[in-house]
């Protein structure tokens, strides 16, 4: 069989992909899981004193620890099933990345296997914020020292 037979009867065996309703499913469960980091970040800022400038972070916190915790259950996998790349991109795709390759790597034990994999997807995520995060820091630094902008 030539490569473009074979890639005809391929198009012809292949499922079609619901592409709209794919991209509706994935925006609003990414808009849902944004939705309920607002609702957590209001919540600090209602009941623990944080201010707009200062909930960030424990908001991320949160919305890791909760992507974890339902990885561990088995849901955020259901979740991702449905809804692709919206339960992905958030930061909760963070969480769910890390607990999933360290669930694969425990039968392996607990430090090649489940401190091994942990990081390997996640690993070049927190290595590129990191990087950024240095040269957006030392950007701001030459700004500031120019006087062109303040902190």
């Amino acid at each position: 069989m030539k490569e473009q037979q074979y890639n005809t009867l391929k198009e012809q065996i292949s499922p079609k992909t619901p592409l709209a309703i794919n991209c509706l499913k994935a925006f609003v469960v990414g808009g849902i899981i944004c939705c309920v980091g607002q609702a957590i970040s209001f919540f600090y800022m209602m009941f623990f004193d944080f201010t707009e400038k200062t909930v960030g972070n424990p908001t991320v916190a949160t919305m890791v620890f909760l992507a974890m915790l339902l990885t561990g259950f088995g849901l955020y996998r259901k979740l991702g099933q449905f809804a692709g790349a919206g339960s992905a991109v958030p930061v909760t795709g963070f969480g769910n990345a890390v607990v999933s390759s360290a669930i694969e790597g425990k039968s392996e034990g607990f430090v090649l296997g489940v401190g091994g994999n942990m990081f390997k997807l996640a690993g070049a995520v927190i290595l590129f914020g990191v990087v950024s995060a240095f040269f957006v820091t030392l950007v701001k630094l030459i700004l500031v020292s120019v006087g062109v902008v303040s902190w």
